[in-house]
């Protein structure tokens, strides 16, 4: 192939053969324009090698549509640098498959900006392996929305750290179900902000197991409500 790949129209790009699409050499790929990536086929996006997908420009990764975003194949994903992921825009972020999010590394989930995190969907959310959900940074938790929050699979919520547990909003903690809120670890109980407890719903409240309930420190009761005690 040429290495003048700058010269190609996109109707042509898109007329690749994907024997073509794999003979383009990691130049060439580098040097492919927004317009031209956007114009590939979603079959020539599932003949891209491992190596070509990491030498798109981020540039180049922002402008794949949602229909390509959905056809990387999964060991595609896994070889994602990190800026690439980060440069993927929300929509394509939304269109990520679930075994695309099961694919993504611990170094790749951390990398998603806030603004990504909070565009995940339900689905995508309860996809995340608990290593990557154990990973995810404070600000991450903290972006995440009520939706989001209440899609935690209760392995997921064993998964979290104290400290993400202290980064959720009350807003989420007043989301939570009272199954999540029964398989909180102790130790993520004891170290609930006052705000958080005072958030807990009478339901939430009364979710609490006995081990948690004892657990529970002497700031941590006084912040509880008379309406929760009511529960």
């Amino acid at each position: 192939m040429s290495t003048n790949i700058s010269g190609y129209t996109t109707s042509q790009i898109a007329a690749f053969t994907t024997d073509q699409i794999q003979s383009l050499t990691t130049s060439d790929i580098a040097g492919l324009s927004t317009a031209q990536v956007a114009a590939l086929t979603t079959d020539q996006v599932v003949a891209l090698t491992t190596l070509q997908i990491q030498t798109l420009t981020t540039a180049g990764i922002a402008a794949l549509t949602t229909t390509q975003v959905a056809a990387l194949e999964t060991t595609d994903v896994a070889v994602l640098t990190t800026a690439q992921i980060a440069s993927i825009t929300t929509s394509g972020i939304t269109a990520l498959t679930t075994d695309q999010v099961v694919a993504l590394t611990t170094a790749q989930v951390q990398a998603l900006t806030t603004v990504q995190v909070g565009k995940l969907n339900t689905t995508q959310v309860a996809a995340l392996e608990t290593t990557d959900v154990a990973a995810l940074r404070t600000a991450q938790i903290a972006a995440l929305t009520t939706a989001q929050a209440v899609a935690l699979t209760t392995d997921q919520v064993v998964a979290l750290t104290t400290a993400q547990i202290q980064a959720i909003t009350t807003a989420d903690v007043a989301a939570l179900t009272t199954t999540q809120i029964a398989a909180l670890e102790t130790t993520d109980v004891a170290v609930l902000k006052t705000t958080q407890i005072a958030a807990l719903t009478t339901a939430g409240i009364a979710a609490l197991t006995t081990a948690q309930v004892v657990i529970l420190t002497t700031s941590q009761v006084a912040s509880v409500t008379t309406a929760q005690v009511a529960a």
